[in-house]
């Protein structure tokens, strides 16, 4: 299953970090293993990451998620939304992490999109209600998930 990641309201280039140390070249990508990947400025007017995601069929039927970019444990699974701080040298520093939790998507939207071979889409909100990039698990109204066209 593909899963299309549309990210809006990003929450610009600077900020400081939990020490107060200014960072001026924020960015923020989708994590696959432990590497950041497809990278965007934290200014950009929109965000978009395409990554695949296995379904499979737990042993008490219960719908589990595989693939490079998901993490977690079984029942936990969740994509990462990694920011970090990009140097003079394209080194990224990452400082604070989102989670979009696959546990919490509606089982019938995943056995729709798996069905009609649909891409799910996951709508969220970069940008926190302090202004900052936001991060920890990420929940409604913040985010949504919905069939994609196919």
């Amino acid at each position: 299953m593909q899963v299309v990641i549309d990210g809006f309201d990003l929450p610009g280039r600077t900020f400081c970090d939990p020490d107060g140390h200014p960072l001026n070249n924020v960015h923020v990508g989708v994590q696959i293993g432990k590497e950041p990947c497809d990278l965007i400025a934290g200014d950009a007017s929109s965000a978009k990451w395409e990554v695949a995601v296995r379904v499979v069929t737990g042993p008490d039927a219960d719908v589990d998620f595989k693939g490079p970019a998901v993490q977690g444990k079984r029942g936990e699974r969740f994509l990462y939304l990694t920011w970090g701080n990009v140097d003079d040298l394209s080194h990224f520093k990452m400082f604070r992490r989102a989670k979009l939790m696959l546990n919490r998507v509606d089982p019938e939207l995943v056995a729709a999109a798996e069905q009609q071979q649909r891409p799910l889409v996951c709508q969220v909100r970069l940008r926190d209600e302090h202004g900052a990039p936001r991060c920890a698990r990420i929940d409604p109204p913040a985010i949504e998930w919905k069939l994609g066209n196919p």
